[in-house]
């Protein structure tokens, strides 16, 4: 009997505690339907003003170096060289002997013809004064008309004689001089093909040694015909207009990628387009004082295509490409929402692309903060620090345009 008081004592207290606990629980529900959660902060991103300028535009084509004149050296007598008088590998000028061959028989050519014209001017006098007889004993019917036309021939054969012995004295000088091979043009000489003792013919398929000038020098690069198209249709719709100033300067590069201390001038381009490759040659003109250009080397040069005035610029953070491959960029309108853009690259312009469809002056185009954005969204659009984007890239392939 005395259990069950203790029992129920206890299941007393027991139903006390949860009904203290439900009154606690409903005063905390209470308590937290009278203040509401925070909203989420917005997002903010970072943003850049689009803007039009006037660029120049250039191009980097490829390239070789070939040299301004070329001269193959080759004997145009036969002989043995007596003599080689250059260094290989050394500037000579023009008209500098190279090689001595032997005259010896050249010399006794030219005595000879010599020899023959002395006689036929001797023999000449004679004639001349019996013809003049001739013609005074004609007269007075003391010779035939046929003794007087033979000594007329005889005279006219003497003068024609002496022609072909001067003739002959000339070819054997000019022979003579054959024998000293010397530099039709100033440059730099390769290697001698031939020792001293040499047999050489004239004429022959193989060349003695090169010059080449090498100061100035060329460089032929190429460019394909759709690139010329686009160029020119550029310039007749407007939006490319010529550089006057430095239309034909060009910069070039070495295959290091170092740049070359000396510009060079678009001399001209070729008028026939390669069916192979689709390209056609443009040649240039370089100052290579220092002979630091040789040919055969590969460089590329950086031709100005012209100016395009009204130019959009943005940085290449801010553009990205969406699943079908197509750059896409994403702004922030007059509401502060985010919206998408589809863009029409024309290139890369260093660290920015040159835009040439889908953004218009005054657009704020996000270039940080692009992961946590989606279109549609609300966004707290700040100004970007320029210098964490850099205004232009080093090796940029075009340029600002400097206003006077």
């Amino acid at each position: 009997m005395q259990w069950n008081k203790i029992g129920c004592k206890s299941c007393r207290w027991i139903q006390s505690l949860m009904v203290l606990s439900s009154l606690l629980l409903l005063g905390g529900c209470q308590e937290g339907e009278g203040h509401q959660a925070k909203p989420a902060p917005m997002p903010e991103v970072a943003t850049v003003s689009v803007g039009r300028q006037p660029v120049q535009l250039s191009t980097e084509l490829p390239g070789r170096t070939s040299p301004y004149l070329v001269a193959e050296i080759r004997p145009q007598v036969n002989g043995i060289i007596q003599k080689r008088l250059f260094r290989e590998g050394s500037d000579v000028k023009a008209g500098q002997l190279l090689y001595q061959i032997d005259p010896a028989p050249f010399q006794a050519a030219l005595d000879s013809t010599q020899a023959s014209l002395a006689k036929a001017q001797a023999n000449l006098p004679s004639v001349e004064s019996r013809a003049v007889r001739y013609k005074e004993l004609l007269a007075d019917k003391a010779v035939s008309r046929q003794d007087f036309d033979d000594a007329s021939a005889s005279l006219d054969q003497a003068r024609a004689e002496i022609e072909y012995c001067k003739a002959a004295v000339e070819a054997a000088r000019i022979n003579l001089g054959y024998t000293r091979v010397t530099a039709p043009i100033s440059g730099r000489i390769g290697k001698s093909s031939v020792t001293d003792g040499a047999l050489v013919t004239a004429y022959q398929g193989s060349a003695l040694a090169t010059i080449q000038q090498l100061n100035p020098i060329y460089v032929d690069v190429t460019q394909s015909s759709a690139e010329l198209l686009r160029l020119r249709r550029n310039m007749e719709t407007g939006r490319l207009s010529a550089d006057r100033k430095n239309g034909k300067a060009v910069r070039i590069l070495l295959e290091d990628g170092t740049g070359y201390p000396q510009e060079g001038i678009l001399q001209f381009a070729d008028v026939t387009v390669d069916a192979a490759t689709g390209s056609f040659t443009v040649r240039i003109i370089v100052p290579n004082p220092k002979n630091l250009l040789l040919p055969g080397m590969f460089v590329r040069a950086v031709v100005q295509e012209g100016i395009a005035q009204q130019a959009i610029l943005v940085p290449q953070q801010g553009v990205s490409r969406n699943a079908k491959g197509e750059a896409v960029a994403l702004i922030v309108d007059e509401k502060s929402t985010v919206q998408q853009r589809l863009l029409t690259l024309n290139r890369a312009v260093g660290n920015r692309w040159l835009v040439s469809d889908g953004l218009c002056t005054g657009d704020r185009l996000i270039v940080e903060g692009m992961l946590k954005v989606r279109p549609g969204m609300a966004v707290r659009a700040v100004a970007v620090d320029k210098s964490k984007i850099g205004a232009a890239a080093s090796r940029a392939s075009c340029k600002p345009v400097q206003s006077n």
